[in-house]
């Protein structure tokens, strides 16, 4: 891998071929390094914008007011997440320093209090979102890029339904009722330099289905990926979503494609005053979904390399961890 390729959402729009040639195009990038950008892919501008604007507002508050919606419990990935308190090369069996940089998440709003969502099983991946008193309109302003992410959800599930071998609603019946999670994620300008081993995320690979990532600072102190040499390659700095495949995905097509590690670097110490806010966007099954090795996947010469597990089951086993004090 030399370059992460970006690929124009807006031809899978133009025709059968075009769905046909899009949806190879990202296959072909999944299989050399599990990252591709996209441009040209329908959310608009205006959306973008005022959730950016929203998350500034949000992390330049005072802290005593940030942990008016800090997060209640390790394992429930909602809420304020103050700086410091993750360490996401967990994921990956490495102990670092924590990572530097702070989160706000949400995830569904407005599901219903039935026993599917409420229940032991349903503990660790539903709950309700903890909505800041200020910025003005940044619930209705986050709200909105969600169900924008929705829609490029399905967009994309669909095209890896196409050259995957299987219904192209196959993955969305099995994320009909999805955990799914947003990170508004800053990563604070830096006053003195890290501690040794410090990034802003650690190394590690992402454990859902697929991730969508809008950056408003890339150029500096930004996404890297490490490619199947070992050597550590930067993502383009370019208007658009960075998307990457999830282990959940790795799993289900048998390691056809491979979820990639990556990381977010410092910038130069002599830049340290450039800050960054991302837009992470988490595709999550349901937590009840089997997640088995596709058939389609699966031959003499490439038997099944992971054993059936619930979504729920394989988060647990991993994500806690990733957690400090």
């Amino acid at each position: 891998m030399t370059a992460i390729p970006i690929i124009r959402l807006a031809q899978s729009l133009e025709g059968p071929a075009e769905f046909d040639a899009c949806a190879r195009a990202i296959a072909a990038a999944c299989e050399r390094s599990g990252f591709f950008g996209i441009e040209d892919h329908g959310v608009p501008r205006v959306v973008i914008e005022r959730t950016l604007a929203a998350a500034r507002g949000f992390f330049a508050q005072p802290i005593e007011r940030k942990h008016l919606v800090r997060r209640e419990r390790p394992e429930l990935n909602r809420a304020y997440i103050g700086f410091g308190a993750e360490t996401l090369a967990r994921l990956a069996g490495r102990e670092t320093p924590p990572d530097a940089k702070e989160v706000y998440t949400v995830g569904p709003e407005g599901y219903p209090e039935d026993e599917y969502h409420t229940c032991a099983a349903a503990r660790p991946h539903w709950g309700p979102n903890r909505w800041p008193a200020e910025p003005a309109g940044f619930r209705a302003d986050v709200l909105a890029y969600w169900e924008q992410m929705q829609g490029l959800k399905l967009r994309l599930t669909r095209l890896f339904a196409h050259v995957l071998g299987v219904d192209e609603n196959y993955f969305p019946r099995r994320m009909a009722r999805s955990p799914d999670q947003l990170r508004l994620i800053h990563y604070p300008a830096l006053t003195q330099a890290c501690a040794p081993g410090q990034l802003r995320a650690g190394e590690h690979t992402d454990l859902g289905f697929l991730t969508a990532v809008y950056s408003d600072n890339n150029a500096l102190g930004g996404l890297e990926v490490r490619d199947r040499n070992g050597d550590w390659v930067a993502a383009p700095n370019f208007d658009g979503f960075m998307v990457n495949i999830g282990d959940t995905l790795m799993r289900w097509c048998n390691n056809r494609w491979k979820s990639t590690p990556h990381r977010v670097v410092n910038p130069p110490i002599t830049l340290a005053g450039s800050d960054r806010i991302s837009l992470a966007f988490f595709a999550i099954p349901d937590y009840d979904t089997t997640i088995a090795c596709l058939p389609s996947c699966i031959d003499s010469a490439h038997p099944p390399l992971y054993p059936p597990v619930t979504m729920g089951e394989y988060r647990a086993q991993r994500f806690a961890n990733t957690a400090n004090a």
